[in-house]
């Protein structure tokens, strides 16, 4: 089964965030989070899902074992590696950017 915590962890120290950053980012209360890690306890599905939203990606990532995204070019792959490092308003530029192109 794969380590839920380990992945948040994961995904919130590539965008360079501590877990003050990453309450801010989803809205959960940071001693909530830091709960999480303390007491070795698993985050509800609702506040998973605001870390995800947080960090841009779909809450299935944080479940998949593996993260190949095999279905992809690896153009792709590093195109969204970084989409998901972006703050909100950075993807809102990107894609103003795109649509004038």
């Amino acid at each position: 089964m794969k380590d839920i915590l380990d992945a948040i962890t994961k995904h919130r120290e590539a965008r360079g965030w501590t877990e003050y950053q990453l309450a801010e980012q989803s809205g959960l209360p940071q001693s909530t989070i830091s709960s999480w890690y303390r007491k070795g306890m698993l985050p509800s599905l609702a506040s998973l899902e605001k870390i995800c939203i947080a960090f841009g990606i779909p809450i299935s990532q944080i479940f998949a074992e593996s993260d190949d995204l095999t279905s992809l070019t690896s153009k792709q792959k590093e195109l969204l590696e970084h989409w998901s490092c972006l703050t909100k308003e950075q993807q809102d530029i990107l894609f103003k950017l795109i649509e004038i192109m």
